[in-house]
This record gives C-alpha cells, structure tokens and sequence, in this order.
C-alpha cells in the first residue's frame, strides 16, 4: 500500500520498499509498528546492543506520524493542570520534562543523525480567540514557577503584527519548540536503525501473537519473529490484534489541507515563521512550508471522513473565518489521518504483562510524546530504569466499548458549543 496523497508524501526523499517478512525470525526485541515511537524505540534499543526487528503493517510513518501538522511542542494530550490535580505537581513536573526531553530527542536526532529533509524551523505560538491577558499572564507565570519552563508572552498587537487577523487576542510564544517535516524524519530514523543493524519489515501486519515459555511469538501472513520482548507502537490503525490494548483507546480522524502558492500576498496572513494554533478544545493549528504556502489542520471526529472535496471545503471554511482574506484561496491537497486516543488523553505507555509492552496512543502530540515514550520503553527493556511507571495511573483504561465513539462525538459537539459561548461572549 503506497503513502496516501499529502504535502509530505510528495515532497518526501526517495525510499525504497522494505521487503515482507517471509521467514521465520528470531531477535531480543519485536516492535509493532513503525510510527514515531516504534522507530525511536528501535533506534534507542539498537545503541543498545539489542537485536531489534520492527513489524510495519504498511510503510514506514504510514500512519498519523507521516502526515500529521509537523509540530514538536512540550507537553501532553492531557494537560500539565490536569495531571497535576490527578498526580500532584512533583509527579506532573516529572511527567513534563519529559516530554520536554522528547522535543529535545527530535532535536538532537535530527543534528547528529545529519537527517536530511527535515527543515526544522523554530517556535510555536498559541493564540486566544477571546481576550484573556490576565489568564495567559496567569498559565505563563505557574509554568515557569511551578515546572520551570520559559514561555513570552504576546499582546494582542503583538499577535496581530504577527497574524493578520481580528479573530486573535493574547498569545503564548515558545521558542523552544519545533516544526518540521515528520515523514523525511521518520524516513531517516529508519535508515539510522538500519545501519545499527535493525531490521525493518513493511507490509508485515502482525495478525496474531502468543507465548511459547517466557518467548513471544508474532505471526504475520508469511513468517514469524519470536523475541524476549514484544512492544506495541502501532496507533490509530491498530485492530484487535492488539488484544486488550485495542480496548484502551479510539482511532480519532484529524484533517489537514494545504493551499495554492501565495507569492508575496502570504504577507497579509502571516508575518512569522512560527507555528500557530488556537486554544479551542479542538484546535486550529497551521504554518507556513515553501515560503508562501499554508499547510492547515484541525477537527476531531470519530469518523474518518475520505472525500478530499468535502475535507477541503470543511477546513477552507475554518480558515476563512480566521483570515476572510482567504476566500479566493485554491486548496490543492486535503487528507486525514487516525490518531489513537485514549479517553484520558494520556498514552498507554508501560507495562501489560512481562515481556510485553505498550507505547501508543498519543492523541494528536505524539512527535515530542512518542519520541520521549520510545526512549523510555526501551529504557525499561535494558533495565536501566523504570520512569513508565509514572504512566501507570493512566494504563489500560477502558475505551467504553460501543458507545465510545458515540460519547467521544458527543463530548466534541458540545466542546465546540462551549468554545463558541466562549468566543461569542468574551471576545
């Protein structure tokens, strides 16, 4: 199955097909899943001196780690408030710099990998869509005092200077954060874990697994790798061989469309180089690639809506409201993509039984949480330490079988009413 039709797929580097598993194999350690985490964890083991083989049931990055909004941010699906009621802050402070250090993974991978094609630029800004000053102020001062991250803050005219539209308020600035190409990413971390002496297999969906005394044994269509330690990576098009981990979270669609080429008239949009997005509960989030192009994500849905008409039509809308000068815009590309969303937003990250791990499920920030939750799987797998325990709260909880779908659209439409309230009365 070839990459479906994206920026990034077209503007990736050459690759070519990796071979299917056709024989029956043996290695220390068996990845499900060839997206950013089963790739970071593939990398960080083979330093390791581990015998690593990677099961990708398409290609590499296929999935939402390939064509997602190219953004590398500290952070949780989850947020730091959040976690902190749940945890307390010493645990929620712990959970953060990690993900922190997972932005500084991407960073470092892609510096002394010499990782081509990946055009990281710097900086993030989140925006307000009603004026709030005191508040970002507020959320500003408690990540600085209480997790010791620097964030700026941006007025209203700042923001304005920067993005040309009424639409915005206040704004966060980070310019630690990153954006860049995820697909020439993970292509190059493929070849890094090759040349390690990884083996990668595509078209190799793993249909089953079981034990055989303390070894696990994965079948595919055509061979099978028997390993010490099995780890699931694989995201939102993970089924039910996943067993128990398939109960624990939802495949969630998320769209992006790209526009024409706008010459010198980008100006009257954007006048930055960072990456932008909103705080609704469901987020705008876009930035300019080529020097003159917008590329645009945002909505959740629990269906993955296919029609590149309807998507275009549906994300154009979203963008003209923020930028009405925007309507005589062309939308040249539209796709989407399923993310694993577990309703804790937080990932399924650690330990399922002995031998057998989980690293997934990263709901929509998974290339600074996926890179981080790799690291630490692979950590654990050595025996070099045991921070997944700090994901334990959140393991396995149940994604409310049937009518998980039903209530997660549910809990979207009226997230949308209350951002509306919000914006209709506070702006």
């Amino acid at each position: 199955m070839s990459f479906p039709n994206t920026w990034y797929s077209q503007t990736s580097l050459p690759h070519a097909a990796r071979p299917e598993l056709n024989t029956d194999e043996s290695c220390d350690v068996c990845i499900i899943g060839a997206g950013i985490a089963g790739l970071t964890a593939a990398l960080e083991l083979t330093q390791r001196g581990k015998r690593v083989i990677l099961l990708e049931a398409h290609q590499v990055a296929w999935g939402a780690s390939g064509r997602n909004g190219g953004v590398v941010s500290p952070g949780w699906a989850e947020g730091s408030g959040a976690i902190r009621k749940k945890l307390g802050l010493d645990q929620a402070k712990a959970l953060f710099q990690m993900s922190v250090e997972g932005v500084q993974i991407v960073r470092n991978n892609i510096a002394e990998l010499a990782l081509r094609g990946c055009e990281p630029s710097c900086g993030t800004i989140r925006v307000k869509r009603y004026d709030d000053g005191a508040g970002v102020k507020s959320h500003i001062e408690t990540m600085r005092r209480d997790f010791g991250y620097e964030l700026n803050y941006l007025d209203t005219a700042q923001i304005r200077q920067r993005a040309h539209t009424q639409r915005y308020f206040q704004g966060v600035e980070d310019p630690n954060a990153l954006h860049f190409h995820p697909l020439n990413y993970c292509l190059g971390l493929a070849l890094a874990i090759e040349a390690a002496g990884g083996k990668i297999h595509e078209q190799s969906k793993m249909l089953a697994w079981h034990h055989e005394g303390a070894d696990k044994v994965i079948n595919t269509a055509s061979g099978s790798v028997r390993c010490q330690d099995l780890v699931f990576c694989a995201g939102g098009y993970g089924g039910p061989e996943l067993q128990k981990l398939s109960r624990a979270y939802l495949p969630i669609a998320t769209y992006v469309v790209l526009t024409e080429h706008l010459g010198d008239s980008i100006k009257s949009v954007l006048d930055s180089g960072a990456a932008f997005s909103d705080d609704r509960r469901a987020s705008d989030y876009y930035r300019v690639v080529e020097g003159d192009r917008l590329l645009w994500g945002g909505r959740i849905t629990t269906r993955n809506e296919q029609n590149e008409q309807a998507l275009a039509a549906m994300l154009k809308a979203d963008m003209v409201s923020v930028y009405p000068q925007l309507a005589p815009v062309k939308i040249e590309l539209a796709w989407s993509g399923l993310m694993g969303y577990s309703t804790n937003k937080m990932p399924n990250l650690g330990l399922l039984e002995p031998g057998v791990w989980a690293c997934t499920s990263f709901a929509g920030h998974g290339l600074n949480t996926g890179s981080i939750g790799g690291r630490v799987i692979a950590e654990a797998v050595c025996g070099e330490n045991r921070r997944y325990e700090l994901f334990k709260p959140y393991l396995l909880d149940w994604n409310g079988g049937p009518f998980g779908r039903v209530a997660a659209n549910a809990i979207y439409q009226s997230l949308k009413v209350m951002d509306y309230v919000q914006e209709r009365f506070r702006g």
